[in-house]
């Protein structure tokens, strides 16, 4: 292999996992010089904070890596960061996360090649941004704002960005704002904080901003502030379904096409949120949700029979072709056999003319065979 073109060995390396790199990468100067930028492409750490160790120190030991590395700053493809606090100990003193989120700042800003970026910043935030060498003055910026400030990334399609939110904390500034306006190549965007102001500035975006975003995970009220004027095909949506309201669902109809793809995996559903969506969004074609079966869909049905109040729910989609219910918990409908899934398949068929698969709580699917227009379950 000593004699194959740098290129040719990259695109070896390239097939490898990351523990026969480090391996490759100790064989010859040559072997480390390709291993170290295939490494370096692509970075996942994660981080978990308490009060005995309150530095994030795999994003530390990177940032020192990368600083005696300059020459792979033009490698970096994939950045994902997270800092979790350990919920069973006391969240670590406030300068420290101060400080990392300083060193972090200092090496992202280099890293302009940078195609996705995945920042959740965990308890960061949820302390004063207290300045290290002024300790009385506050810096009035997000935790994630004050490591992204001043950052461009000139090909990045993915950004996902967060910090743990309670009442009260420092919210999202302009500074999110000019920096989501700064990358109009980005497609996909995620912004997983729950603060009640995020929407407030997310309003002041341009609406030219984000010309090509096509799907984005967030609150709804981000959600409704984001959308319209954007070409947005796939939301996915966090929070508590009572969020999900009359004010904000209209919002999400105004973007420039269709939305096509909805999920609500990430809370659990009532019937009547359902009923709402079908109202505002019926071209919906692939719907994923965890149902909140406490709430009853049909008082007459006991285990996975109760599944059959969906009905009424889907006849209004016009477009619905994929029902996933596979987030939803077992507990809540029970086991069922594949004649009950198959009636209901049949059920659902016949109020939503357009469904051709169905995943149920059980993780088994059916496809509908359009040939012989008989459903089938897949192993």
């Amino acid at each position: 292999m000593m004699g194959l073109p740098n290129e040719t060995l990259a695109a070896i390396f390239d097939e490898l996992p990351p523990s026969s790199l480090a391996v490759a990468a100790c064989a010859s100067i040559r072997f480390n010089a390709v291993a170290e930028r295939i490494l370096y492409s692509s970075i996942y750490i994660h981080d978990l904070l308490s009060e005995g160790s309150p530095l994030p120190l795999k994003t530390l030991r990177w940032c020192d890596a990368m600083r005696q590395r300059a020459h792979l700053f033009e490698s970096a493809k994939k950045l994902h960061i997270r800092w979790q606090a350990d919920s069973s100990a006391p969240p670590p003193s406030p300068q420290y996360l101060f400080t990392a989120g300083e060193q972090l700042a200092d090496v992202l800003r280099f890293l302009t090649p940078l195609e996705s970026l995945d920042l959740f910043l965990g308890p960061a935030n949820l302390v004063p941004g207290l300045h290290p060498h002024y300790p009385t003055m506050q810096v009035q910026m997000h935790a994630v704002e004050r490591v992204i400030c001043g950052c461009q990334f000139a090909h990045l399609r993915s950004c996902t960005l967060g910090a743990e939110s309670l009442k009260g904390v420092q919210p999202y500034t302009g500074v999110l704002v000019a920096f989501l306006a700064s990358h109009p190549t980005l497609r996909h965007l995620r912004l997983s904080d729950l603060h009640p102001r995020l929407h407030t500035a997310l309003e002041a975006l341009p609406t030219t901003a984000l010309p090509h975003l096509s799907s984005f995970r967030g609150s709804a009220d981000a959600a409704a502030a984001l959308l319209p004027g954007r070409p947005v095909q796939y939301l996915s949506l966090v929070g508590q379904d009572s969020d999900v309201n009359r004010e904000n669902l209209p919002r999400m109809t105004c973007a420039t096409v269709p939305l096509r793809y909805l999920d609500l995996s990430a809370m659990s559903v009532r019937p009547m949120l359902l009923r709402n969506v079908s109202t505002y969004l019926p071209t919906v074609e692939s719907l994923r949700v965890k149902l909140a079966l406490r709430h009853t869909l049909h008082y007459s049905f006991s285990g996975i029979r109760i599944l059959a109040g969906l009905s009424s729910v889907l006849n209004a989609f016009s477009q619905l072709s994929l029902l996933d219910l596979s987030p939803t918990g077992i507990d809540g409908v029970g086991r069922a056999d594949s004649l009950e899934e198959l009636g209901l398949c049949m059920e659902w068929h016949r109020a939503c003319p357009t469904l051709r698969r169905v995943i149920f709580p059980s993780q088994t699917e059916w496809v509908l065979d359009l040939s012989n227009n008989i459903w089938t379950h897949i192993q």
